[in-house]
């Protein structure tokens, strides 16, 4: 049995919490098997006790589901992660374990929008939940004090959908967030022309996410919201490593194809420590000339997810062309119209979502 067979096979060993293997992660160092025995080396970044051991029991079980392995030697090196430039993009380990990981100065709470899925609203739905943060901010006297990070890497859309079409600068080798709607904001779709596809592997991918959190003067913030790609993989981990999370929101629409997508991404979050702030159920009806609604992808799909979860359902928020249109003329419906229905749920969901942060502890 070759080294290769033996990391081939503990492919089928997940990161507790993630979608990826321990191999593609970088975890297996050496693999080696002689006279029935099986020896392999790992090496993970972790302060959470529980995420070595079960790495460790998942990988005995697999290695001894092999033929002709009668016994197994697994050698653990577990370093310690104490703060989030230690833990950086080498490996897996910081995933288990959030209270080691430092927010930049300023931010006091962080908040992750997710999806299990694409094609959800995701980004529409996170530049809009902005834009309604700083306008209820603004009205309580703090005005600028929220911010959005695109870690969509692959389909940045939020400089679109915020009407920026600048590039960043550098300032005392930190970037400068650009700014439209009363939200700070930064980008990959800033960085790059249009006309370039990002084709990365993980470990660029998660040290982007570093940067964006590291590297970025976001200065005074109560909310930074950060708007991740689909799934739970590169991007994901790297943030739970890199900035510690109050918490998640969790974007679906109502049929069945998204909410049991939407739910692994929600135990993924519990498994990492991070908690659940609540649901939101997208493109949840669409309103004819007559007044008369349409369920056009099902109905209850977001109260299940979030029962299932033990959430709240945060809102619903309707299908309109206008919602559209904000995001393709830069002025999303919160801003543009204020006063609609569309613009209304996503200032109640604020409310809720700000509601619920202040009962937390400020991180900074």
């Amino acid at each position: 049995m070759t080294s290769d067979a033996i990391k081939e096979a503990l492919k089928q060993v997940k990161y507790p919490g993630f979608s990826r293997d321990i191999v593609s992660f970088g975890l297996v160092r050496a693999a080696g098997f002689a006279d029935g025995t099986v020896k392999v080396s790992l090496a993970l970044t972790t302060s959470d006790p529980k995420v070595p051991q079960h790495i460790k029991t998942e990988v005995d079980k697999c290695l001894r589901a092999l033929p002709g392995v009668r016994d197994t030697i697994i050698e653990l090196a577990v370093s310690p992660a104490p703060n989030a430039a230690q833990s950086g993009a080498g490996g897996a380990g910081g995933a288990g374990n959030l209270a080691g990981s430092r927010p930049p100065p300023g931010i006091r709470h962080s908040v992750a929008i997710a999806s299990g899925k694409g094609g959800v609203g995701k980004s529409t739905f996170s530049v809009n939940l902005a834009c309604a943060l700083a306008r209820l901010l603004a009205a309580r006297g703090r005005p600028g004090r929220i911010g959005l990070m695109d870690c969509d890497i692959y389909g940045p859309s939020v400089p679109l959908m915020m009407g920026i079409n600048d590039r960043p600068y550098v300032e005392d080798e930190f970037l400068i967030p650009l700014e439209n709607h009363g939200v700070k904001v930064m980008s990959m779709g800033f960085l790059i022309d249009d006309n370039t596809p990002v084709v990365w592997r993980g470990p660029m991918i998660m040290k982007t996410v570093q940067q964006f959190v590291q590297n970025v003067r976001w200065g005074e913030l109560d909310v930074l919201l950060v708007d991740l790609p689909p799934g739970t993989g590169d991007a994901q981990l790297s943030l739970v490593q890199t900035l510690p999370l109050d918490g998640a929101v969790l974007v679906t629409t109502p049929q069945l194809a998204s909410t049991q997508i939407a739910r692994k991404g929600g135990l993924m979050f519990q498994k990492v420590n991070v908690p659940l702030l609540g649901v939101a159920e997208n493109m949840s009806w669409f309103t004819d000339p007559a007044g008369i609604r349409h369920a056009l992808f099902g109905e209850g799909g977001g109260t299940k997810t979030a029962d299932a979860l033990g959430a709240p359902l945060l809102g619903q928020v309707p299908i309109q062309p206008a919602i559209r249109e904000g995001g393709d003329n830069g002025v999303p419906i919160v801003v543009a119209e204020p006063n609609g229905e569309a613009a209304q749920v996503f200032q109640s969901i604020a409310a809720a979502l700000l509601a619920r942060l202040e009962k937390t502890a400020p991180r900074a």
